[in-house]
């Protein structure tokens, strides 16, 4: 089903949890019979309302997530399991042709999206990296505090602050943040933060990292000075606010 061998699983050495949200029930089939090739623990929900409660119950890691569906869209399903769950990372499912659900997606808090129809090998990939990036932001550092002026990532507590303002961040913002933290003063180009952070051939799709270093400047830069950069033609750096 993939070319990964090694079961992914968390610090505890429990399953990953997976939620599949999608009103098409080939698709669901699908992807969750990939996702427990892949040994993770899943289950399945075909509505808004479903979704919710069963992500109440079963606390996924990871929830895989059809923007369409019967009663409301999956932008308010993500809403509703974030005010419980805010750290858990969400995977959009779009039509091929919805780019506006594409970029509304990410911009609220989305980690990643797949168009449909989509390659089952590339929808697990990039699952697995988002599961990765999750799983790296809470494990506990020996020196888990990262400052860059006022900016502090700590990645034991998985908590930011700009001074004394506390900035919730996804698991996708969080890991960008850091890499742009563990490279203060340095021009990061866009080939260089999608292989860091996505850890996977974008298909050129750089405008990613665009979108997600718009959605990190609405919650960095409103609290101060700017502290991250566009160097036109090159990339992006962060620097302390002067």
């Amino acid at each position: 089903m993939t070319t990964e061998n090694t079961a992914l699983v968390k610090p505890d050495g429990k399953p990953v949890r997976a939620l599949v949200v999608d009103d098409e029930p080939a698709i669901s089939e699908l992807v969750s019979m990939a996702l427990r090739y892949e040994k993770f623990e899943v289950r399945t929900a075909a509505s808004g309302r479903a979704a919710v409660a069963e992500a109440k119950d079963f606390n996924p890691d990871i929830i895989v997530l059809d923007i369409m569906l019967p009663d409301f869209d999956g932008l308010e399903v993500m809403r509703r399991i974030r005010a419980d769950n805010f750290d858990v990372p969400v995977l959009f499912l779009t039509a091929k042709d919805a780019v506006a659900d594409r970029v509304v997606g990410l911009t609220a808090g989305g980690d990643d999206y797949v168009t449909k129809p989509f390659s089952v090998e590339e929808l697990v990939a990039r699952i697995r990296g988002i599961v990765r990036r999750s799983i790296l932001a809470s494990e506990v550092r020996e020196d888990p505090e990262i400052v860059v002026g006022d900016l502090v990532l700590n990645e034991e507590t998985y908590e930011v602050f700009r001074g004394d303002a506390r900035v919730e961040l996804t698991a996708t913002e969080f890991e960008l943040l850091r890499y742009l933290m563990r490279n203060p003063k340095r021009v990061l180009s866009k080939a260089q933060i999608l292989d860091r952070v996505w850890s996977y051939d974008f298909g050129g799709r750089s405008s990613i990292v665009e979108i997600y270093i718009s959605y990190l400047r609405k919650k960095i830069d409103t609290l101060g000075p700017a502290m991250i950069h566009t160097v036109r033609g090159v990339g992006y750096v962060l620097r302390p606010a002067e």
